[in-house]
Parts: C-alpha cells; structure tokens; sequence
C-alpha cells in the first residue's frame, strides 16, 4: 500500500505506487461525472466518455484505439456519478506512449459532429438494453430515486431525449469546465522511481482548461422514504430495498462494509444467500452493495424472485435486516466477519488495476489513503455494539426505500 504523492507545476497531483510488474496501469481520474451535467442535458458526462475517442486535433478514432492496442495494451474508460476516468494498462517500456495519449483525448479531444451523431444511436441502443432489462435497470431507477432532488440522482446514461439534444458546443463546454487541474488527478501503478513518473508527466501532461467550476456537494440531503411498485418486470419480480448510507470519509463507513459485506456481499456464506437462497430456494439473484459518495452514500439490497415467492423474499430480507438491529453479534461471529473482511482486502492487493483506480479516486476526494495494517487495525477496532448501532442507524424503517418490480397479471 505504499505509495507516493506529487502535485505538478500545473496543478494536477499524481499518486504512484510502485510495483514489480512487466505491466503497469495509468489513468487520468477527472470531477466531472453525472452529478456535473447541465439540468437539461441528463447523460452529458457519460456521452462525452464516449465521444472522447473519436478523434483529436491530430489523431483520428483509429490511431487513437492502435495507439497502446497495438504493443499489446488495453485502453479503456468508464463514468460513474462522480468521475470521468479514462485509463490504460500497457507493457511497463510504453509508459511515455500511454501518458501522450492520455493527455492527448484528454485535452485535445475534438469531438466532430459526425462522430457525434453516430454516437448518439449507439447511447441511446444502450439505454434501450437497460429499458428492456428489469434485474439491471432497477439499480439506476432505485439511486436515481434515492436521491431525486440532489445532483446524485441524475441517471448515467440519461434518456434518449436528452442525449439527442447534445452538441458539439455542450461537449467542449463541459470538458473546458471540469478538465481543470484542481478537479484532476493522475494514478500510475508500475515499476517505475518516482522522479522519473513526474519528469515524464511534466512533459506529456498538459491541460489546456483553468476555470473553476464550482462543487454541488451537499451532505445535508434527506429525502423522505418511498414504496413504489410498479409492473415493468417480464418474468421475474425484481425487489430492491435500501437507503442513504455514510459517505466516503465517514468515520463508520469501515463498519458499513463489514455489515454489508456479512449481509449480502461478494461472498456465498453471505446471511441474505444462506438463509434465502439456500434454505428456502426463493431466489437465485440477491445481493447487497453500499456505495459511498463524496457528500452521500447508499446501500441496497436486491433480490429477483418468482412472482409468488415475492412477499415471502421481502419478509424474509425485513428478518436479516431486523437481526442485526436487535441482535448483538457474538465475539465469534464478529471475528469470522473481520477475517473474511480482510481475506477480501488481501485479496484485492493482487488486482494492480483495481490499486491503480482506487489510489486515483482517493486522492481525487482527498480521502485518507491507509496503510493494509492501519485498515486491519481500524477493523479489529469494530466491536458488536458498533455493528449493531450502524444496524440501526441505516436499517432504520422509517429509512428504507422500496422499488418493486411486479408481474404483470
């Protein structure tokens, strides 16, 4: 978990951890995700992601895509709520030939109208996948809910309506406002030494945008509960029950994890899959997930089941849920969780990708970056009394959301 912090003389910090590895990782993490668009241009941040490759002011698509592809590399990027992030992994010698194209699509990206409106069809074909697809639309209609009201609650990928009504103009303006070196930040993990990885970057890495775009953040967002049925599924009904959760540098987040992680997390000895799945064979598809923000945060709890195993799957979610508000967790089932917790943590170490992202996007919300034995230590902190008040503070049923997916009769 070492690693290494710089600011730049243009402003933008880079963070490095230094690896053995034939292959490193590089990444440009920008502020400028779906809670940045403009009111009425809902999936501005996620279409300028994809656009982003379509040409620069020297390069066309395909020199851009033949560019790190063609030594064997990976380039790539993604949008979430908060962040555009373009990235590449490379074999370790084309280091300067990945910090170039960065830079390059980065700031020098064009985004020619013609290429705009083929993209468009390709969004929009994407936003019909998820319309035609209860088990993965309920996610963003369920966020998107959550915090109707806030910037958090402005779905991805937006609507069709939205995404034809972008231009060239919308784009340029977006990038000139949130591109900016204050709201940036560059992750490398490889076998490098540090002063070689800033001299480099002094040299490829040159914004063009210096204005200062102005935060939404607001953590004071409470939005009233809702129950909204509604008979949009095909063949399954799809459940999701959750609610607001801590954010990214909240000081119980570490203890959420845990909860979650024993509730209905990456693992098969989860409680929601031992004592649904398993014992009663309800459901194949349910899971848990806590997602912290830079001002907010969610947890949901998603389930996809026959129509008349419906009601019993929701009363039994209720029944996990209220174990853990009224029941203490022993000290052995509290050790079993914090061993399992760190066997997952251990085991991400492994990802070098994974490291790379999530050191770029810590630093990008100047979150605290601990050591893996301070993260042990913060665990082995946690005790059942903890556990059992985050329980109630989230879990609380004046909280809880429901979105259901119901069988059309």
């Amino acid at each position: 978990m070492e690693y290494e912090l710089h600011t730049l003389s243009n402003g933008i910090r880079l963070v490095f951890k230094p690896v053995k590895s034939q292959v490193a990782h590089a990444g440009i993490l920008s502020l400028a995700g779906t809670r940045f668009d403009p009111e009425d241009k809902a999936g501005l941040a996620h279409f300028l992601e994809h656009s982003i490759f379509k040409g620069t002011e020297k390069r066309k698509p395909f020199h851009i895509l033949n560019r790190v592809d063609s030594v064997g590399g990976e380039l790539n990027a993604y949008t979430t709520k908060e962040e555009i992030v373009v990235y590449a992994s490379f074999p370790k010698e084309y280091i300067n030939r990945s910090l170039e194209l960065l830079n390059d699509i980065s700031f020098n990206s064009v985004y020619p109208e013609k290429e705009i409106e083929k993209e468009k069809d390709i969004v929009i074909d994407e936003i019909n996948s998820y319309l035609d697809s209860p088990s993965d639309y309920i996610f963003d209609e369920f966020e998107d809910t959550l915090f109707e009201g806030h910037p958090l609650g402005k779905n991805i990928l937006g609507t069709a309506e939205s995404v034809t009504s972008i231009g060239r103009e919308d784009l340029l303006h977006f990038v000139e406002n949130r591109f900016i070196p204050e709201n940036m930040v560059i992750s490398i993990v490889g076998d490098f030494k540090m002063k070689d990885l800033i001299r480099k970057c002094e040299k490829y890495i040159v914004p063009k945008f210096s204005s200062k775009a102005k935060p939404n953040f607001d953590d004071s967002f409470v939005r009233e509960h809702f129950v909204k049925k509604t008979n949009r599924a095909n063949y399954q009904s799809h459940i999701m029950i959750g609610a607001q959760a801590y954010n990214i540098n909240h000081d119980k987040k570490r203890g959420l994890v845990l909860l979650n992680n024993m509730l209905g997390g990456p693992s098969l000895n989860s409680r929601l899959i031992l004592n649904i799945r398993e014992k009663y064979g309800f459901t194949y598809n349910i899971e848990s997930s806590y997602t912290p923000y830079s001002d907010l945060g969610m947890i949901h709890i998603y389930a996809g089941t026959d129509k008349k195993y419906m009601h019993k799957t929701i009363k039994l979610i209720e029944k996990e849920l209220k174990n853990f508000k009224n029941k203490k967790l022993t000290t052995h089932q509290l050790e079993r969780a914090k061993i399992q917790l760190k066997g997952n943590i251990t085991l991400s170490e492994e990802n070098n990708l994974n490291h790379m992202l999530g050191l770029g996007k810590a630093v990008l919300f100047n979150k605290r970056i601990d050591s893996l034995e301070e993260i042990f230590k913060s665990i082995d902190a946690l005790t059942p009394e903890i556990i059992q008040d985050i329980a109630n503070e989230v879990f609380d049923e004046n909280k809880l959301n429901y979105l259901i997916y119901e069988v059309e009769d």
